[in-house]
């Protein structure tokens, strides 16, 4: 049993260790907050030593202070001096407690602005950088270093020599060999050690690798370095023209993308059935209208109302399909110009009923968090997310409906009724439940590609008409009535217009493509995989 002396001796020094803890920690605390009341009198010329000063204490807060600072949100009370954070959120100012975070009610009239320079600026994103270097999460310490290649200084180099060996993450290691290269290459005295660094940077396709290799490239006092630096310069350009191409390419799949679910629905109206749909923009007008209806009924749930848009724009662009085949197409079988014409009107209509319902300026449909941002590949080649899904998503439409007219019932009844209707019509088929199916299925996968053209673009009454002839376009390229020909039109005409477009502008790019395409149908009339068999009789 434990003698009641030793157990109250052991109490007794362990309350004292508490207090002492909390001197420290009240004392650091101290220290720090006069040294911020500081910043609320010091002139702008004397406020990086008291800032210096104020990171050396190494408190909590220290780096939130620092990021609102550079972020020009950093405030004082004019009253009280507390330190606050004030930013605008929706026309409104939230204004918080600095230390607490607490949200304060009180005026902004009331706030004064603690002021920063360039100058500042740069120091502070460097102590930013040095402060987040020893952060748990990997991509925080990337951006640290990263931060470095543009200021670097004597304190920040030594320390991330001694955070190297340690450092577990490949890329963040890569960084920080990448700034300690830059380094060597510009401020050691030793031309061998120079040399080398400026060969390991040759692999770097960072700008401020570049920027520094430039300056080296012009060094008069070390020729050899200034000669180094050139061939490390003419290396990178080629890899950074390589991946220019590489991102043209993207750009390309991705108009393809956008072209493939614009005109796939026209494949099958016109490809199969033979109807020249001049309404077929407004369908993808009016799926771009129903995710925005969709957002408006799922304010709440902007990340998952996609999912709710997609099977509501099929519904929807699809029952007007279906409405304007039993209501008008069915009479005008074998007449293509009335078709036309009777089409073109109920674009029209359907333009001006969205005018009416909606009013004729462009809403805007919030992309979701899951599609925002972009995916780095290196420095110089981005991703971006939203075309990127689109893309994948254009390519799963597809799949569908390949799967669709080849393993379902529906679509056997449709190449039945492409290639012989009379013949399929005394087997039994109902022809007309097949057209309006038809003309129901490539207008609902027209609102589809209306749900993918929302998070591109604005919605307007007018949407549908950027797309039309682009898809008429597709569909005759590619050979009418086959979806394989469709394919690799949309993409073939996408990467061709985004390789034009650097040379000769967006407007003369299109008229090549078209002009090339009138050229091409003058020598293949059938497209590029026309139909044979008995479907191309």
């Amino acid at each position: 049993m434990i003698p009641i002396t030793t157990l109250s001796r052991a109490l007794r020094n362990c309350l004292l260790i508490l207090c002492l803890g909390l001197s420290f920690v009240s004392a650091d605390d101290e220290r720090f907050q006069a040294l911020a009341l500081e910043l609320t009198t010091v002139k702008l010329a004397q406020t990086q030593p008291v800032l210096e000063k104020i990171a050396e204490t190494e408190h909590p807060v220290l780096l939130q202070l620092f990021q609102t600072m550079v972020e020009g949100d950093l405030y004082y009370h004019d009253e009280t001096l507390e330190l606050l954070s004030v930013e605008r959120i929706d026309g409104e100012y939230v204004i918080k407690n600095l230390l607490s975070g607490e949200v304060l009610p009180i005026d902004r009239d009331i706030t004064t602005k603690i002021r920063v320079n360039n100058r500042l600026r740069v120091w502070l994103r460097g102590a930013i950088a040095q402060i987040q270097l020893t952060a748990d999460d990997a991509s925080a310490r990337l951006a640290a270093v990263r931060s470095l290649l543009e200021r670097y200084d004597d304190d920040s180099i030594e320390l991330l020599l001694s955070l190297r060996a340690d450092e577990p993450n490949t890329k963040v290691r890569s960084a920080m060999d990448t700034v300690l290269a830059m380094n060597t290459a510009e401020n050691s005295a030793d031309t061998g050690a120079r040399v080398a660094s400026i060969e390991r940077l040759s692999d770097s396709l960072e700008p401020d690798v570049r920027n520094l290799l430039v300056e080296l490239s012009y060094e008069t006092d070390a020729p050899v370095v200034a000669a180094e630096a050139q061939r490390a310069l003419e290396r990178i350009e080629g890899r950074v023209n390589f991946f220019g191409h590489v991102d043209t390419l993207f750009f390309g799949l991705s108009l393809g993308s956008v072209l493939l679910l614009a005109s796939i629905g026209l494949a099958i109206t016109f490809g199969v059935m033979g109807v020249i749909n001049m309404a077929h923009g407004e369908m993808i007008m009016l799926g771009a209208y129903t995710t925005y209806v969709v957002q408006l009924l799922m304010p709440n749930h902007i990340d998952a109302s996609l999912w709710v848009a997609i099977p509501a724009a099929f519904l929807v662009s699809g029952a007007f399909g279906v409405l304007i085949e039993r209501g008008v197409i069915q009479f005008l079988h074998g007449r293509p110009l009335e078709t036309l014409l009777a089409t073109f009107g109920i674009s029209l209509i359907l333009q001006q009923l969205v005018r009416t319902i909606f009013s004729p300026l462009n809403r805007q449909v919030d992309t979701p968090s899951w599609m925002s941002g972009q995916f780095e590949i290196n420095p110089v080649l981005f991703v971006t997310l939203n075309r990127f899904y689109i893309f994948v998503f254009a390519l799963l439409v597809f799949a569908a409906l390949v799967l669709v007219l080849s393993k379902t019932n529906l679509g056997l009844h449709v190449r039945a009724v492409s290639q012989n209707r009379q013949m399929a019509k005394a087997m039994g088929i109902r022809t007309a439940r097949v057209d309006a199916l038809t003309f129901g299925l490539g207008s609902g996968i027209a609102g589809i590609a209306g749900v993918a053209l929302s998070q591109l673009t604005n919605v307007g009454p007018n949407l549908g008409q950027s797309y039309i002839i682009d898809s008429f376009m597709v569909v005759v390229f590619g050979g009418v009535g086959n979806l394989f020909g469709t394919l690799v039109a949309a993409f073939t005409l996408g990467i061709a217009n985004k390789v034009f477009e650097p040379v000769t502008g967006a407007v003369l790019a299109s008229i090549l493509v078209l002009v090339f395409i009138i050229l091409f149908i003058q020598k293949r009339p059938k497209g590029l995989f026309p139909q044979k068999g008995r479907a191309a009789e």
